[in-house]
């Protein structure tokens, strides 16, 4: 019995489409201690995420992480949870439906959008599995990572690779790594924050809050810091910043050792000391808004300033779903298309249908 899935479903007439397929990181299932432990489980894991050796990572990992720290991030998804589920969930399908009704009124019946997140549901594998059955030919992957990182992007990139070994009739595939610096990106990341002034008012500072990344990561040669830091300047020099008006900084860091600085926590900690009592904050990096974005800074981040003597926390939220950030993710696609569209015009073609239909007969096909 063959390993590797595919031939019994090939059909000669049938038409297709392009798989979209846009990952985002992932989410528990709901807010209990078990489902929480059970994505921690699968996240922390990846030796992509954690490069440590396996063995001790391992112990650490259930003897305390698991044991305890899923209480604590149970009770913060808690805060945030939505009446249709996990934020992160919630909003990136958003996405995907957005995604999906904008490309049918500019290219109809050539592309079909599904999500998928790299831990927790919907897995990748389930996903792409639909594909092939449906599909099969033709697979654009976006990680939904503006920059690139190796615990991310390349995290995906794994994973799809994996997927694919078991496949009989691989699909044409092509993945973006990174879109840190696309001009589209920009432009929807300015109507984002320039709508948030226009409604709420203008900080003394814009926080530009991005996810950390162990130290050592870095000096081993991931290009996230390069891709956040030319993601800033864009950004600022779009908005007309002043250098004092502005600034980088990374969130999220877990463990001891040292993450990119400067740390969020820190920094809103000590503005207020040095007159900044006014603080808008964005989190260019997170394509959804989700657990870090809603709890750690519109929350828990929030707190820490105005307890240090803020008088004004703006959060700015992620793009979501923001005609802006489809447009872009429209961009990416048709650029990452392009070469396909001719032969998928030719292959769907109702003549070059009942050609293959009548050779596969011929030689020997099913009816």
């Amino acid at each position: 019995m063959s390993n590797f899935a595919g031939a019994e479903d090939y059909k000669h007439d049938k038409q297709t489409r392009i798989g979209v397929m846009l990952v985002n990181l992932g989410t528990p299932d709901d807010t209990s201690v078990n489902a929480v432990r059970r994505y921690l489980d699968e996240f922390l894991s990846d030796p992509r995420v954690v490069e440590s050796p396996r063995f001790l990572w391992w112990l650490v990992m259930h003897l305390f992480i698991l044991r305890f720290r899923s209480r604590k991030v149970a009770r913060s998804y808690k805060t945030v949870w939505q009446q249709k589920g996990s934020p992160l969930l919630v909003y990136s399908q958003a996405q995907a439906d957005a995604l999906q009704v904008s490309l049918d009124g500019h290219f109809p019946e050539r592309y079909k959008v599904s999500l998928a997140m790299r831990y927790g549901k919907p897995a990748i594998h389930k996903v792409m599995e639909e594909f092939r059955q449906q599909y099969g030919r033709y697979l654009l992957v976006i990680p939904m990572f503006p920059q690139y990182s190796a615990t991310t992007t390349a995290s995906v990139f794994d994973e799809v690779t994996r997927i694919l070994k078991s496949w009989r009739l691989l699909p044409q595939l092509r993945m973006p790594l990174h879109y840190h610096d696309r001009p589209s990106y920009i432009d929807a990341l300015v109507m984002s924050i320039e709508a948030s002034w226009q409604k709420n008012g203008k900080g003394q500072q814009l926080l530009m809050s991005f996810h950390g990344l162990p130290q050592r990561y870095h000096r081993a040669g991931d290009p996230y810091y390069c891709e956040c830091m030319k993601t800033a300047r864009l950004l600022a020099d779009r908005l007309g910043l002043e250098d004092a008006a502005w600034q980088v900084v990374f969130q999220s860091r877990f463990g001891r050792e040292s993450w990119l600085q400067p740390y969020l926590n820190e920094t809103l900690s000590s503005l207020p000391a040095s007159g900044v009592r006014a603080v808008d904050v964005v989190c260019p990096g997170f394509a959804a808004d989700c657990l870090e974005t809603l709890e750690e800074v519109a929350e828990h981040n929030r707190d820490l300033f105005m307890n240090a003597g803020g008088e004004k926390f703006q959060y700015i939220p992620a793009l979501n779903a923001q005609p802006g950030h489809i447009k872009m993710l429209v961009d990416i696609i048709e650029d990452e298309t392009r070469n396909w569209m001719p032969e998928l015009e030719r292959y769907n073609a109702p003549e070059q249908m009942d050609k293959r239909q009548r050779r596969a007969v011929e030689l020997g096909a099913d009816e």
